[in-house]
């Protein structure tokens, strides 16, 4: 199964203020278990995220669309960052979570949530999503 591992932002986060010696430490020990993770089969996608203040978000309202430029103020509803990742199932996941570095300087937590998978959907959807994914892998645009 995969899973989206959302590394959920603080305040700190958003406005960039941690400690540059705790950044530069959580930095180090990220990389160790990035490797592991990689090392284990278990890593399909990671990266960390800027602050708001360099996003929009588009909203829709039927065929009307709007766009709202950043920072956003709900920092508690905000992602810092993610992994992606392939494990057998949400146990696992949470085992390899629970391994984590802190990736704030304070309180701070991460969010596991399953992808909906080819066999989630009717065979005619799963046919055309997973044509899709081929396309993808090669690089079609």
């Amino acid at each position: 199964m995969r899973v989206m591992v959302l590394v959920k932002a603080t305040t700190e986060s958003e406005n960039e203020s941690s400690p540059a010696e705790w950044r530069d430490e959580m930095f180090e020990q990220m990389g160790k278990y990035n490797e592991e993770l990689v090392k284990a089969g278990i890593m399909l996608a990671a990266d960390g995220l800027k602050p708001t203040r360099f996003a929009k978000r588009i909203h829709f309202n039927g065929t009307k669309r709007s766009v709202t430029d950043g920072p956003f103020a709900e920092t508690k509803e905000l992602v810092a960052g993610f992994w992606l990742w392939q494990v057998r199932s949400m146990d696992e996941a949470v085992e390899w979570a629970k391994r984590c570095p802190n990736p704030m300087s304070g309180p701070s937590d991460l969010e596991i949530r399953p992808l909906y998978e080819a066999e989630d959907f009717p065979p005619e959807i799963a046919a055309k999503d997973n044509a899709l994914r081929e396309q993808i892998t090669k690089g079609a645009r």
